[in-house]
């Protein structure tokens, strides 16, 4: 009985993802939430940094280069360690989504704990804990004021940013031909695209917007 209890835990072992998933090696920091490691490029689990090109803004209104600062910081961190993962999952871009340690260290909870990533709630809640910790303590990122990582990857997508900072309404044509446009902060605003080929435009002011044919979305 002991014997066929024993083979059965080991089968588990061995089908466990965790343990099945398992890889190591030397790290090479791309942003402050995407490693290499090894030949392996790993999006860490339950964390989602700033971009490398993402502004926050100062408690004095200037911006600042948060999105470097973070990149900078986790490199010092653990640029050339020796880690050893834990696959979870594999992302749309084709990296392994996984749980790193160096040293014993969680990776990811190590950088939400000081403010250098928040917690990922999207796809856990493993840091939940840790980020509202950073947030009181007004730790690393949470001393500034800046958007969430993945609204900003939104609004970097072509067509949903705008060229000049002083042109922000978005004027759409729908798919039935209705000219409308979008002030910032309205419900789509985030999600809508210029494309200019198919004659949608960007507006200076809600006046221009009406002259030129446009009608205010209705939320």
């Amino acid at each position: 009985m002991l014997r066929i209890c024993s083979c059965f835990a080991l089968m588990l072992v061995l089908a466990s993802p965790s343990v099945a998933g398992e890889f190591a090696g030397k790290v090479r920091v791309i942003d402050g939430d995407t490693i290499d490691v090894g030949e392996t490029r790993v999006r860490i689990h339950g964390i989602d940094a700033p971009e490398r090109d993402q502004p926050c803004t100062t408690l004095t209104g200037q911006n600042w280069a948060c999105g470097d600062w973070v990149t900078r910081a986790v490199r010092d961190r653990y640029q050339g360690a020796h880690a050893l993962c834990a696959a979870v999952d594999r992302d749309r871009y084709g990296r392994v989504v996984a749980r790193c340690f160096v040293e014993g260290q969680d990776i990811g909870r190590a950088l939400v704990a000081d403010g250098l990533a928040y917690a990922y709630r999207k796809y856990s809640n493993d840091y939940d804990l840790e980020e509202k910790a950073a947030f009181v303590a007004d730790a690393g990122i949470h001393g500034f004021t800046m958007q969430s990582p993945a609204r900003y990857r939104l609004t970097r997508i072509k067509g949903r940013n705008a060229p000049d900072a002083n042109c922000r309404i978005k004027g759409n044509i729908s798919a039935t031909g209705t000219r409308i446009y979008h002030m910032p902060g309205q419900k789509f605003y985030e999600k809508t695209g210029i494309r200019p080929e198919q004659g949608e435009r960007w507006f200076c002011s809600e006046a221009q917007a009406r002259a030129s044919g446009w009608r205010a979305a209705k939320k």
